[in-house]
């Protein structure tokens, strides 16, 4: 992605341009380190919970971070009826992981476990920081491209070495190599974390039926926040975007069809060996 980033300074400012791309690179990746996160659950109005204000909750992602032999996370909540959910945070220390109202309000028990258990997952693999960051530049290699759109109308291109050509690639191509690249990191990070989420909530069924019912429901209207934050789309475990967009035309997921063969594959796999590779220890939601 830095790369990608350096390429577009080139190609809207020359050798000055990749100068202050790297600069800028630079600058992000070490904010996105110690920032993202927070700008992240910001940019959702997400609302910290603990064990006074959301009881039931809270006890559940406690006994699957201790499943999983993690660090007890924040944990929050997003003021949406659309079911969904995400995880975020530079290390297991660090992390936090956000659900919905709609997911707990219309998913069993049974269901919201398995989901958080694939976020959790997400934070036992390391994949919180890659996301975010990826997030983070994904986003300023899009503000770049409508900086080179606004350069181009008005004629700014003295320093860009192939002119407007240049500029028009950088509008139209960067943030398009961008989502290919979000698409490549989430597509290959969300089957690791199906697998692994799976093993800390001891039901693979669990998370395939879950991810079954996120899909029908998390479109039933637009989610605004994700819309206008299109490059963050693949840190959710159902891609939040409505499709009416350019971005939702590559999908930051893989199919939710194939990942819920996979995880009845492995339920398959785990009947006939006699169990699972980590057995659940006792739920508060029975």
């Amino acid at each position: 992605m830095t790369a990608l980033f350096m390429g577009a300074g080139y190609l809207v400012g020359g050798a000055t341009g990749v100068v202050i791309a790297l600069g800028l690179a630079a600058a992000m990746n070490l904010f996105s380190y110690w920032n993202a996160d927070k700008i992240v659950l910001r940019m959702y109005n997400a609302r910290e919970v603990n064990a006074e204000s959301a009881p039931q909750f809270y006890r559940l992602v406690e006994q699957l971070a201790e499943n999983a032999q993690l660090p007890m996370p924040r944990v929050y909540v997003i003021d949406t009826d659309l079911p969904n959910a995400f995880a975020t945070g530079r290390n297991p220390d660090n992390a936090a992981v956000a659900a919905t109202l709609g997911l707990l309000k219309r998913l069993n028990q049974q269901e919201i476990a398995a989901v958080m258990a694939h976020e959790l997952a997400h934070v036992k693999n390391r994949d919180t920081l890659t996301m975010t960051v990826t997030a983070t530049i994904a986003g300023a290699i899009s503000m770049l491209a409508n900086f080179a759109m606004f350069a181009g109308m008005f004629g700014g291109n003295r320093d860009n070495p192939l002119g407007g050509l240049g500029t028009l690639l950088v509008a139209l191509l960067a943030p398009v190599a961008a989502m290919l690249v979000q698409t490549a990191i989430s597509r290959t990070r969300e089957y690791a974390a199906d697998k692994a989420g799976a093993e800390i909530c001891g039901q693979p069924m669990w998370l395939a039926s879950a991810l079954t019912k996120i899909e029908r429901l998390a479109h039933e209207a637009e989610y605004q926040p994700a819309e206008k934050n299109p490059a963050t789309a693949h840190m959710f475990i159902i891609n939040p975007l409505s499709g009416k967009s350019v971005g939702a035309l590559f999908s930051t997921h893989p199919t939710t069809q194939d990942r819920v063969q996979r995880l009845e594959q492995l339920a398959q796999a785990w009947g006939k060996t006699g169990g699972t590779p980590t057995q659940p220890a006792a739920r508060p939601w029975g």
